[in-house]
């Protein structure tokens, strides 16, 4: 038991300095950056659009690797970007080398997600809801603390000429990320590894992994349902700020209600964790979805501060009470040797909903309304939580672990 904890003692940590740096690494720095360094928005949104691209296209395959590779290897290859990316942005004179530098720095989120999560699920099994909300709990702190920092540092180097204030948060950067690198040489006197698989990983093998995530129903509808949500997540933390602008508040009453929005998240996901352990947690996704969306939709629907900040919150709680509900639930509906690649997939469809979302509902809110941009967010949840149900509520209970065949769902 001991030793079990120290490893999620070691993984929070490492996932708090890590998202901690990779925020500050963007909030609020990299606007004002690429503004400084002479480029608009439409350069700017193809910048900010290539690091969750990096997540769409490499989470899957991580999840895979770590079969084969290793865990430990993996850490470590994820926290040398985390140290390494910071650097490159200080040397930085033109605005279009962000693009390839923001892809190189989203690969280490993109291989500490599902590589966590499966540390987490390997390593626990009574209470592995409760560990996992730990784990995100730890990383939603680093995330709210980071805007704060880089705003703090860029407002103390202002005296400076030039880039040197932007330069000194991306210092700071590298010297937030060290400790992820550290922390992850500990990583194997913590966890005695399991052997991986060899490096043969082929074209037929990972094509194989993928047909197979993709004929299981219950995977499916799960990882559609987290994607729906961090759709709707990208569409809140988007264009709340624009509608609240529109309806006259400032800068600092908006900021307050992210703030505490995500401090509710952090604080309540080790209790639904641990919460998802004990009930059904079919149940908690589908409960979690409806506090979730029906929040979500009423928003545009008001015009008193103080009634949208008790939504942000209820959907917040709502979130919380979801997201790690269906992550705890993957290990449950598949075999074990699936499940680096199976949160892997579930990591690479949270990036393309959260990417697509703002996307999608910009267009809707730009050519019609904040009503129908919010709705159309309401219908993606409904459809997603409509198939999850169909799919997962027609068995008397859930499998566990191990006990269905690779591919097709009975």
């Amino acid at each position: 038991m001991k030793k079990n904890n120290q490893i999620i003692y070691l993984l929070s940590a490492i996932g708090f300095f890590g998202i901690f740096s990779t925020t500050m690494a963007k909030n609020p720095v990299l606007p004002l950056y690429v503004n400084a360094l002479g480029q608009g928005e439409a350069v700017l949104g193809l910048i900010s659009a290539i690091s969750p691209l990096a997540g769409i296209i490499f989470s899957f395959p991580v999840g895979l690797l770590i079969n084969h590779w290793g865990k430990k290897k993996l850490l470590i290859l994820s926290s040398l970007v985390f140290v390494l990316a910071p650097l490159m942005y200080i040397f930085v004179t033109n605005a279009w080398w962000l693009i390839p530098i923001r892809f190189f720095h989203g690969l280490a989120t993109a291989i500490l997600g599902p590589l966590s999560a499966t540390i987490i699920f390997n390593s626990y099994e009574s209470n592995k809801g409760e560990k996992l909300g730990t784990y995100s709990s730890a990383t939603l702190i680093g995330r709210t603390l980071a805007p704060l920092f880089g705003g703090l540092i860029i407002s103390y180097f202002t005296f400076f000429n030039g880039l040197a204030n932007y330069r000194a948060v991306y210092f700071a950067v590298f010297v937030l990320a060290l400790p992820v690198l550290f922390l992850s040489l500990l990583y194997k006197d913590i966890e005695e590894e399991v052997k991986p698989q060899g490096h043969d990983l082929s074209f037929k093998i990972f094509w194989q992994a993928l047909k197979n995530i993709f004929r299981q129903a219950k995977l499916v509808s799960t990882a559609l349902v987290e994607m729906s949500i961090y759709f709707i997540f990208g569409v809140l933390e988007t264009f709340l700020p624009l509608y609240l602008h529109n309806l006259g508040f400032g800068a600092s009453k908006i900021g307050l209600i992210f703030s505490i929005q995500i401090l509710a998240i952090a604080l309540t996901k080790p209790l639904f964790g641990r919460l998802a352990d004990r009930v059904n947690k079919r149940t908690q996704i589908v409960f979690g979805m409806f506090i979730f969306a029906m929040s979500f939709v009423f928003i545009p629907f008001l015009n008193n501060y103080w009634l949208i900040l008790i939504l942000s919150i209820i959907f917040g709680l709502g979130m919380s009470i979801s997201t790690v509900a269906t992550n705890s639930y993957v290990p449950e509906i598949i075999k074990k040797e699936e499940l680096g690649p199976s949160m892997g997939a579930l990591s690479s469809l949270m990036d393309v909903g959260h990417s697509s979302g703002p996307f999608i509902v910009g267009l809707i809110i730009t050519y019609f309304s904040f009503v129908y941009g919010f709705v159309f967010g309401l219908v993606v949840a409904l459809i997603a939580t409509i198939y999850f149900v169909i799919a997962n509520f027609g068995f008397k209970s859930p499998p566990t672990r191990g006990s269905l065949p690779t591919g097709r769902q009975v």
